[in-house]
């Protein structure tokens, strides 16, 4: 099933070259966000035979996690992104896991059944919304009373964190946001949540801070490469010619290496966790 778009610029990204790049990319991506999955689900609570909805799943990676925590129930993963959805369909079938669909629409105004969930969960892609208390009230729509929100929302970079001392060499190259990226930062503030979730219907709303590490490669230099290639750094290089994008990976190699470990290039990120319920 898909269905109209709001969110038409965020819709355009996806389905661009920053789709394809998290889509042909899944470890590297999966690697900088599997460190706080386990508080993402044991905020979700997924019991057994719940139905689970999972907003801006992207390559399925927490819609697939999800259906083994609800065996004998079912999870709906819903995305803007065509390449991403395919990524997440082939992945499940590979997995041999059939209790997880994926739809492409958006979750804005995507017609889900009227109290057809038990459970929605959001690994950072709940803050692209056009319009955020629509997002959400559709989201609560889905909901059945008494139904459970757990989601994962961006925070400002901290200036003195491992992630901007490792890529300092990046910092005066860096002017906007990409295409995709857009709305990344919408849910930064907490009273600015607390207001969206409210007026979107939502009652019981919690927040903490939770701290992982994400994992950026398997050394420096491949950390590097992973970097560059990221959507919003590709953006801002792309009108530096070879040799100067050259320089700056090998910089940016130095600054990673500080960070390399047995397990890869390892960095402390930090994301805010909201829960919230459906009255």
């Amino acid at each position: 099933m898909t269905t109209s778009f709001a969110n038409v610029q965020q819709a355009e990204a996806w389905n661009g070259w920053e789709g394809e790049v998290w889509a042909e990319n899944p470890d590297f991506y999966n690697g900088m966000l599997d460190g706080f999955n386990d508080a993402l689900f044991d905020a979700a609570a997924i019991q057994p035979g719940d139905r689970v909805l999972d907003v801006g799943c992207g390559t399925g990676r927490t819609t697939l996690l999800a259906a083994g925590r609800a065996a004998g129930g079912s999870v709906l993963g819903v995305d803007l992104s065509g390449p991403m959805l395919a990524r997440a369909g082939a992945d499940a079938a590979a997995q041999g896991v059939t209790n997880a669909v994926f739809e492409r629409g958006d979750a804005q105004v995507h017609p889900f059944p009227d109290g057809g969930f038990d459970v929605a969960i959001s690994r950072g892609g709940v803050m692209f919304f056009a319009d955020l208390v629509a997002g959400f009230a559709n989201i609560a729509s889905g909901l059945r009373p008494g139904g459970r929100l757990a989601v994962i929302t961006a925070m400002p970079g901290a200036p003195d964190g491992d992630y901007a001392r490792a890529t300092a060499v990046l910092r005066e190259h860096m002017r906007g946001p990409s295409p995709a990226a857009q709305g990344m930062m919408s849910m930064v503030d907490p009273a600015r949540i607390e207001e969206v979730l409210a007026a979107a219907g939502f009652t019981g709303v919690t927040m903490r801070v939770v701290e992982a590490m994400e994992v950026l490669g398997r050394d420096a230099a491949h950390a590097a490469e992973n970097i560059c290639a990221m959507g919003p750094v590709r953006f801002n290089l792309a009108d530096l010619d070879e040799a100067a994008v050259r320089r700056i990976r090998a910089e940016l190699r130095q600054g990673l290496l500080p960070f390399e470990t047995p397990r890869g290039v390892s960095l402390r990120a930090r994301v805010r966790l909201v829960t919230a319920t459906r009255p």
